[in-house]
């Protein structure tokens, strides 16, 4: 009986973090897309600084987080 309850919350928290997960990695994903790609948008970043090498640094770093984290919650290996 305890089993099956401990089972039961184990698959509630890695179904809640793995939701968490994958909304994170979509965020973060989105978000370097954004810093990669802002001249093709039009969104102008000149205001906060100058140089566009620390967008495309932080643009790659964000993307690969969010490629990790969206990974992360398709494996689901929380409990190990």
């Amino acid at each position: 009986m305890a089993y099956d309850y401990e089972d039961k919350k184990k698959k509630q928290i890695s179904s809640m973090r793995a939701i968490t997960d994958y909304g994170m990695g979509i965020f973060f994903s989105i978000l370097g897309l954004v810093f990669l790609f802002h001249e093709q948008l039009g969104i102008d970043f000149s205001r906060f600084s100058k140089t566009s090498f620390i967008d495309v640094i932080f643009g790659i770093i964000s993307l690969l987080y969010g490629l990790w984290r969206i990974y992360r919650g398709y494996n689901k290996n929380y409990f190990k």
